[in-house]
């Protein structure tokens, strides 16, 4: 005798498993999810230089006031403001050398000279007037909000 129409009714099913609405849901609520977190990621690495250069900008030019304060003069190169020894000479406004008296020297301004985040070379260092001890990005880019970095 074969299984009837009422003997198949009694067997058991056990099938356990995800309709195709349940899984096409999750597709929609994940993609939902991936447009709005996604745009929050996207270009942080940028942002993040950006801030950086920020930052160092502002360090170098507040190391470069605190040399000028002290001695009078501009260093004439940034690694200056790093030195263990005060440098023998440094630069008037109009970028010629300039002697202090090196006991008015408070040095090292500041531990190390960091790079310019934006392109990983040296910061540009003015010693042209009128912008002598001018410290600037080295990169010809423009930044996020549409200004040259190099006019941070």
């Amino acid at each position: 005798m074969g299984i009837g129409m009422t003997d198949r009714s009694k067997l058991k099913t056990n099938h356990r498993g995800f309709t195709l609405v349940e899984l096409l849901v999750v597709v929609v609520v994940l993609a939902v999810l991936a447009a709005v977190v996604l745009p929050k990621f996207v270009g942080s690495d940028v942002r993040s230089k950006e801030s950086a250069l920020k930052s160092d900008i502002r360090v170098l030019r507040t190391a470069v006031d605190a040399f000028k304060a002290d001695t009078g003069v501009f260093p004439k190169q940034l690694e200056d403001l790093a030195s263990e020894t005060p440098p023998s000479s440094g630069m008037d406004t109009n970028g010629a050398k300039a002697e202090y008296t090196l006991t008015d020297w408070n040095g090292p301004y500041i531990n190390l000279v960091p790079k310019d985040p934006i392109t990983g070379e040296d910061f540009n260092y003015d010693n042209n007037p009128p912008t002598v001890g001018r410290v600037s990005s080295s990169s010809n880019k423009v930044s996020t909000t549409g200004t040259p970095y190099s006019s941070w």
